[in-house]
């Protein structure tokens, strides 16, 4: 929502202000528009794999949504650890067998389909609470090969806001590639009287001028939104990882669920009370 809403500010921004002392009419050089759309794809096409493409694809999309992440999905990552946790506490590791194995089926994860319908995050959860019932790993080595997947995770998800962020620096260059063309059809046409000449000069300067305002005024806010997104996204990942180290290493699941709210931004963390309150109320259910 708010990067239609910045769309607009920039467009009124500039065309407005030109508005006021220019005729938009000579903004409209349809060839102009054709040749920055099409050296843009081709960069886009020539600097990306198959693979690269489809991710970009898919995740462009994703900045006209919200976040799936806020404070009552964090509530529920955190009850879902807890009862997970104590149930182990209560009943022992091989208890909570059944959950993982089967975990679309789970009495426990099903309850809270906020997050079991997230493929990744349940796979994490469910990958490192396997480990913790096979029980071959200490808490030091599974701390150090959830960083290495949290990291891998980290990159793939920045791949695509990375290519963006590419092609808004692209398009500047193409822009002006653009423009030399126009010139150069100009310099062919030094006969013609000046008022041709000025509009043919004027039309191949929107080419600079289109290359710096899709770049810098389209563009780039994607990427700046995509990387925002990573960033949220992977914040679960911390969380979950400080809860299941937590546990662990012996801290029972209130504490170890505690571990998890810290790892939280300020604006998506609930309160010490709020959780207290809400693990108290979901117990009665």
């Amino acid at each position: 929502m708010f990067l239609i809403i910045g769309y607009v500010i920039i467009l009124a921004s500039a065309l407005g202000t030109y508005s006021v002392h220019g005729s938009l009419g000579a903004l409209w050089v349809p060839l102009e528009y054709i040749a920055i759309i099409g050296l843009t794809i081709g960069y886009f096409v020539a600097s990306n794999s198959i693979g690269g493409i489809k991710a970009v694809l898919k995740a462009v999309p994703s900045v006209l949504k919200g976040s799936s992440m806020n404070k009552a999905a964090y509530m529920d990552l955190l009850a879902m650890l807890y009862e997970i946790l104590s149930k182990v506490r209560k009943e022992g590791l091989m208890s909570i067998e059944g959950d993982i194995e089967n975990a679309h089926d789970s009495p426990i994860f099903s309850k809270y389909p906020s997050i079991s319908h997230d493929h990744h995050v349940m796979e994490f959860i469910t990958d490192y609470l396997r480990m913790m019932v096979g029980g071959n790993l200490n808490a030091f080595e599974i701390e150090n090969l959830m960083d290495i997947e949290i990291e891998t995770h980290h990159g793939e998800a920045h791949a695509p806001a990375h290519m963006v962020a590419s092609i808004a620096g692209g398009v500047p260059a193409f822009g002006i590639v653009v423009a030399v063309m126009g010139v150069v059809n100009v310099m062919g046409s030094v006969g013609e009287p000046p008022a041709v000449l000025g509009k043919m000069i004027g039309g191949a300067l929107v080419g600079t001028f289109l290359g710096i305002l899709v770049a810098y005024g389209f563009i780039e806010p994607i990427a700046n939104q995509l990387n925002q997104k990573v960033e949220e996204g992977s914040k679960i990942y911390a969380c979950i990882k400080a809860v299941l180290l937590a546990s662990m290493n012996g801290y029972a699941p209130q504490v170890a669920v505690e571990f998890g709210r810290k790892t939280l931004y300020s604006s998506d963390r609930p309160t010490f009370i709020e959780l207290e309150e809400d693990l108290k109320s979901r117990k009665g259910k």
